[in-house]
């Protein structure tokens, strides 16, 4: 696996390195070893599967809040992705940024997502697939979200929001909660 360091500490894109002959080709997606000799984390508790059927959905933007803080690793299985994380760790020299990659079948990229990295993505395809690896277990009254048209963030979609669910469009901007802190 090819391991290229993003703007964001701790976050990495992985792309496979393809081994291939007359039948097709083999690839690790995954490797404990690999992993940790980049200093992530290679604890794997609960792997999912997201199906989205239009183009245009919107995902995200979350994480969950300490102690119950996750890394992900997420790949496109099927169709294609714009995925987009933001830097929660107020301690971070790049709190509040964000990036973007596309994640595909056709690229077979992961993206390894550090704890307290807000996620989510735009789908570019119909029937589009996700698999997410994680480091802890989902606990509902531990998830956060970011509003993924937040002013302060900037994100820029590529493309016009055809499906969301109510709960991603409900959570408050980020200037609401930041009354009395420093910017």
């Amino acid at each position: 696996m090819m391991f290229t360091k993003t703007a964001l500490p701790g976050a990495f894109i992985i792309d496979i390195e393809s081994r291939a002959d007359s039948r097709g080709f083999f690839a690790r997606t995954f490797c404990s070893q690999e992993f940790a000799e980049h200093g992530l984390e290679v604890t794997n508790v609960q792997c999912s599967i997201c199906f989205n059927h239009k183009q245009g959905t919107i995902r995200g933007m979350h994480y969950q809040d300490p102690p119950l803080t996750e890394a992900k690793l997420v790949r496109c299985t099927t169709g294609a992705i714009y995925d987009v994380i933001v830097d929660m760790r107020p301690d971070s020299p790049t709190y509040l940024a964000h990036i973007s990659v596309e994640l595909s079948a056709e690229n077979r990229r992961s993206l390894y997502i550090p704890e307290m990295l807000a996620h989510g993505y735009q789908t570019l395809t119909d029937d589009t697939e996700i698999v997410y690896q994680m480091n802890k277990l989902y606990t509902p009254g531990y998830e956060r979200g970011l509003r993924y048209d937040d002013p302060l963030l900037g994100i820029e979609w590529p493309l016009l929001v055809t499906e969301i669910a109510q709960k991603d469009c409900s959570w408050a901007l980020l200037e609401s909660m930041m009354v009395g802190v420093e910017k």
